[in-house]
């Protein structure tokens, strides 16, 4: 299955570690959007409907978004990271990409690392969106609404023989689809080895946000579908009722990420919350060739002629770093996915 979106993957790093992360859009807000359980940068664009619910965040905002460490074109893990490590990873990926604050959209365990990062770096966080979010991954006593130990140990010890049919778990709506079932086993596959993604589970498991949710004084839109068989909506009730100034919203449905099913209600919700409004996408960011800038236009033109980003850098006056992102702003415009496919369409896209 492929895709003609492929937005350019690139690097930042904390530490020694390096981090993959990809730069869509350009509208007004910074969003950073961290992935759940795992990613792949570059497969995740494979499948139709993720690149579509992409798109649409990328449609009103300037959209980052990344492998966390262990999974997809990021680093392996070597040793458990802290809680810290994993905070100081979005906020090493927004440096890179050169966004000093951004709202935070995060499903599933990154919705959890999301709340952290508020919490941690409240100055650089300007909203936060969670979507299918533990507070808690493990049941306790003051805790029940997550996983049993049992649960837990039966997950990990599964994850050998069943890796492959995660995504169904999580995406009830999709059983028996064939074509997203062949991508959900080459997605998981190279978002994590078994090996890897029983040492993320290890991380997951030691969550628990509770502490911090009543530190949180920045706008905050909980999402969550009342049939996740992943996640209980009563965690989400539970964050919402324990961050002020939070929204809970209730989606029907039992798919756990964001992106199957019905996704137009979510992608509303969060438009609405970020930039008040519906509607704004298609002034910001069109698609097509009368959507590109006068710059991106003119480096579409010069990358389609097979000029390098250093000879368009030097024709146009600007860094290489900005002939790849207005290139990838124009990839993404026009529905394509290289140089090579660029010049085949050069004509009709009137370049």
């Amino acid at each position: 299955m492929a895709t003609s979106l492929q937005p350019e993957v690139r690097y930042a790093r904390n530490g020694d570690v390096s981090l993959a992360y990809q730069v869509v859009g350009e509208g007004e807000i910074d969003l950073v959007f961290v992935p759940g359980f795992i990613s792949h940068a570059l497969a995740g664009w494979e499948e139709p409907r993720n690149a579509r619910f992409l798109r649409r965040l990328a449609s009103f905002s300037r959209l980052i978004t990344f492998d966390k460490r262990g999974t997809g074109m990021s680093d392996p893990i070597v040793r458990l990271p802290t809680e810290r490590e994993q905070v100081d990873d979005v906020r090493a990926v927004m440096e890179a990409a050169g966004s000093n604050r951004a709202a935070l959209f995060g499903y599933s365990a990154g919705g959890m690392l999301c709340v952290m990062f508020a919490a941690t770096y409240p100055q650089r966080a300007t909203a936060l969106v969670t979507f299918s979010a533990p507070v808690k991954y493990l049941s306790s006593p003051d805790f029940p609404w997550g996983w049993s130990q049992e649960r837990f140990e039966r997950s990990l010890s599964d994850v050998a023989e069943s890796w492959a049919d995660a995504a169904e778990i999580r995406n009830p709506s999709l059983l028996g689809d064939e074509q997203y079932r062949k991508w959900a086993m080459r997605y998981l596959r190279l978002s994590a080895s078994p090996g890897a993604a029983r040492k993320l589970m290890q991380i997951a498991a030691r969550g628990d946000v509770r502490p911090v949710l009543p530190r949180l004084t920045l706008p905050t839109l909980i999402m969550h579908r009342v049939d996740d068989p992943i996640i209980d909506v009563a965690q989400a009730r539970y964050m919402a009722s324990h961050i002020p100034n939070a929204t809970l919203v209730e989606l029907e449905g039992a798919d756990h990420w964001p992106w199957i099913g019905d996704s137009t209600a979510p992608l509303d919700h969060v438009e609405r919350f970020l930039t008040g409004d519906l509607g704004r996408r298609a002034r910001r960011s069109p698609v097509g060739a009368a959507a590109l800038t006068d710059r991106e236009r003119a480096v579409a033109r010069l990358a389609a002629r097979g000029n390098t980003a250093a000879e368009i850098g030097r024709q146009l006056f600007i860094s290489e770093r900005t002939v790849e992102t207005h290139l990838a702003n124009a990839y993404a415009k026009l529905g394509v996915a290289s140089k090579v496919e660029l010049a085949r369409h050069a004509p009709e896209l009137d370049l």
